[in-house]
């Protein structure tokens, strides 16, 4: 399969304004520009300023599309600059509660799980609850971010339609491998994210290893501090396949 994500140069050429890709687009672009209110991934906002992201639109999801693609962008993430990740827009639809937006993130990444043509990681656990484990795909551990149109307080998770942000560890491991390091980034990210959200920073972010902190409980934050859902999967790809269908309320 061909490349299907695009620079920032190739959307703005390749679709139409007034399109529903132009106008999420022009939405994230906003909010990754600002320098009124500084959103706050610092990882994002670099990514964003340097060109290092790669932007895929599909309507609706085809799994096996954004598996294909997802292969293809970690063969060659490297390539694109040291803060980079794939986001995934998908179409404005009629909007659905956090937690319905939960279980489709979930089914999303266990699909993706199913297709996948390359071994689990071996240094990764496979067991979701566990402070080592990652979402991985292609042989890459994966952070995954989940943003959707029901986040009110939590405007940092918000968009406005369901959205996907998959951003390959090694991002994280460049530029939190000390503890100095990685102290002053989270200090950022919170110093941003204070006045951007309108409630308080999640309990659930912390940084990649600690004991008493779980990956999966980053991907997906709810508008409150309470703790999400338990996920769905004790380890992806075990449980019988859910489809996540064409007429899906996807927004």
């Amino acid at each position: 399969m061909s490349r299907l994500y695009l620079r920032k140069d190739e959307v703005r050429s390749g679709h139409q304004v007034g399109s529903w890709q132009s106008v999420l687009f022009s939405e994230f672009e906003a909010q990754m520009s600002s320098e009124a209110r500084p959103f706050p991934c610092v990882f994002g906002v670099s990514g964003y300023r340097h060109d290092q992201l790669r932007y895929l639109f599909l309507d609706p999801i085809d799994i096996d599309v954004l598996g294909k693609q997802l292969a293809l962008f970690v063969s060659e993430s490297r390539s694109h600059g040291p803060n980079t990740s794939l986001v995934l827009f998908t179409r404005p639809r009629p909007v659905q509660t956090l937690d319905a937006y939960y279980k489709k993130f979930w089914r999303i990444l266990d699909q993706l799980a199913r297709i996948d043509k390359q071994p689990w990681p071996a240094e990764i656990p496979e067991t979701v609850d566990h402070p080592m484990w990652e979402f991985s795909f292609a042989g890459e551990p994966i952070f995954v971010v989940c943003s959707t149109p029901a986040h009110v307080m939590r405007q940092s998770r918000r968009s406005s339609a369901f959205m996907l942000t998959f951003q390959p560890r090694w991002v994280f491991e460049r530029m939190l491998g000390t503890d100095e390091a990685a102290a002053k980034a989270f200090g950022e990210v919170r110093k941003r994210l204070l006045p951007f959200d309108t409630t308080e920073p999640s309990p659930m972010l912390g940084r990649y290893g600690n004991p008493e902190g779980r990956e999966f409980k980053q991907y997906f934050l709810y508008d409150d501090n309470q703790p999400p859902p338990a996920c769905p999967f004790h380890q992806l790809a075990q449980a019988k396949p859910s489809s996540i269908g064409d007429k899906e309320q996807a927004a």
